[in-house]
Formats: C-alpha cells, structure tokens, sequence
C-alpha cells in the first residue's frame, strides 16, 4: 500500500510538536509534502521556529517548512502562552535549526502546490486554527478537487469549551476560517474535544514512553510532564493525566480503524460574543441538512496508545535536506 500524501498543518505547541514526531516515525504510511504554519498556540515567529526545529530533531532535513497567517481572517488573535509556554513549545529545549524556513508564504505553497497535485490525492491534516487552509480557499477555490479529505484537531459538543464555555481553542481562535472550511463541501473529520479527551497520556503510559530510551521519546516525555500538575488542574480534578489531543488527527491518517464516528451537519458560530467558535452539531437532523462531517465520537484507546509508543520505539532514520 502507498503512503498517504499529507500536507501538515500546525502551530506547534507541544501536541502539535507530539504529532509531528508521530508523523515522521511514519514514513511507510505518510508522505509529508510540507509542513505550513500558523499563528496559534503562539506567535508566528515562534511557530515556524519550532516546527522547523522538531523536523530537525527527528532528523528530517528535507521537510519544507512554510510560515503562513501571523493573524485571524477577521477576530483579534489569541494565544496559549498560559498552556504551551513562552516558547509555545515548553519542555523542549529550544533551539536555532539550520533547516532554513521557506521563502514561501504557505497559502501560496498550499494554492500552488495543490494544484499540480492529481485530484483528490493530498489530504490536510491540520493540527492548529485554519486560517491557511481558508485563505487558500479563498485565493484558489480550484484546490477543492484536489484534496482527498480535510482531518482536523477542533470541536466539541458534550466537553463544551477549553478556551471559552462552549469553543474549542483551534476553532474559537479563527472561526470564520473554520466556516469556509466547513462550507467548502469538502469532505472533513472532525477529531473533536468529546474524543481527544478520551485519550489521556496516564502516568503508566508516560512511564513508558520513558522507557524507550531514545532522544524523541525523551522529548515527549518531557513536554508532557512540563507544568504538569497546574495544567492538569485545567481539566477535572483527579485527572490521571492530560489528553493528547493534536495527535489524534495523525493517529486516525495511519490508522482510521482505531477510531468511530457519525456523519453530521456542523456549523460553527461566528455572530454571537457568547458562543463565538462553538461548533454546532445538528445530531438529531433538525436542520434538514446534509452532513458535512464526520464527528469522530470513540476511540480504541489502548490501540492508540500502543501505536504511539510503537512508532515512538521504531526511531527515526535521518533523511538529507
């Protein structure tokens, strides 16, 4: 079987860094044609840095990396210092890659890059809010028939928010761009909050992921277990540890059998100051809408888990820039 073509959508952030590790431990199965980046979990300057620096850790020199919008279409811009760090990527030891940053825009680099593509054969996984994404929507609409599917990290219904009552973080930070890409009538799956909160890096797996014993699962280690005890006051109390949410988009590329859902007509809220980002899941049909998405809703977890550290365990194979 071929390898998946993907194109890697992200503002790491310590589970965007967690899934970018997972996607180059996956070689046989995912082809990375580039990595874009956004402005999110932090700054754009930190963003790009810090992905260019885990394609080097993993020692894949010949990832491009693609800066794109240091800001929203339309909303003020947040950030999650208070989650992620001031380096977005706290618990790794941040340094200057020499693997040099593109000269590029990445809605250029989406819009051209696409289009030479055969259609429906590249498939987004996006990792952060979706600002590149929409905006090479916008430029070039004719992208839509060469991308396979959209699986993106954003939602919630049952979890309601972690950034506002009722909004997932990578949808409240851009939800006009979440809407184009909702109203693309592309085909998108949605690895929303209710699953990702099912998949909790417990201190047994933890553990193991130490025991590795090679330097990228060292470095998972330590980004998770960074401030460990404050974030997890984020979530219920007594949590065993905390969710691993951005990975999950890149589990479900190599292996969409581990995970569940049901097709659904999903609106996100860009009106009211309330619930701005809520992701509106008609799941009764009232609307009388055809679905737009799959809302995944379960997970094998130990599956998951033991794919993870496997892929962690196999180790990386440095590629030449």
């Amino acid at each position: 079987m071929s390898a998946r073509r993907i194109i890697v959508d992200c503002d790491p952030g310590q589970d965007d860094a967690i899934a970018l590790l997972l996607a180059l431990a996956a070689p046989d199965l995912l082809e990375i044609l580039g990595v874009t980046v956004v402005a999110g979990n932090a700054g754009i300057d930190l963003t790009q840095r810090n992905a260019r620096m885990i394609c080097e850790f993993a020692g894949r020199g010949d990832i491009k990396v693609y800066a794109g919008c240091s800001r929203p279409m339309v909303k003020e811009p947040v950030k999650a210092d208070y989650y992620h760090g001031e380096s977005g990527i706290a618990g790794f030891e941040v340094f200057e890659p020499r693997l040099k940053l593109q000269p590029a825009h990445a809605v250029d680099f989406l819009s051209r890059s696409l289009m030479a593509e055969a259609d429906k054969s590249v498939t987004l996984a996006c990792l952060g809010p979706l600002t590149n994404i929409a905006m090479a929507l916008v430029m070039e609409p004719r992208i839509v028939q060469k991308i396979d599917k959209i699986v993106l990290m954003g939602g919630a219904q049952k979890e309601g928010g972690n950034i506002t009552a009722t909004a997932s973080f990578n949808i409240f930070c851009d939800p006009h761009a979440a809407h184009v890409v909702l109203t693309s009538g592309l085909p998108v799956v949605l690895v929303n909050l209710d699953l990702t909160h099912q998949l909790v890096m417990t201190r047994a797996r933890l553990a193991a992921i130490a025991g590795i014993g090679n330097p990228q699962a060292a470095a998972v280690h330590s980004m998770l277990t960074w401030d460990e005890e404050r974030r997890l006051k984020m979530y219920s109390a007594g949590a065993d540890g905390l969710p691993v949410s951005d990975v999950s988009v890149i589990a479900y590329l190599i292996d969409p059998t581990l995970f569940s859902g049901t097709e659904f007509h999903v609106r996100i809220e860009t009106q009211s100051p309330l619930t701005m980002g809520m992701t509106v899941v008609d799941l009764w049909n009232v609307s009388g809408e055809s679905p737009n998405a799959l809302w995944l809703q379960s997970a094998d977890v130990e599956g998951f888990f033991a794919m993870l550290i496997d892929r962690l365990r196999r180790g990386y194979k440095p590629r030449a820039a």
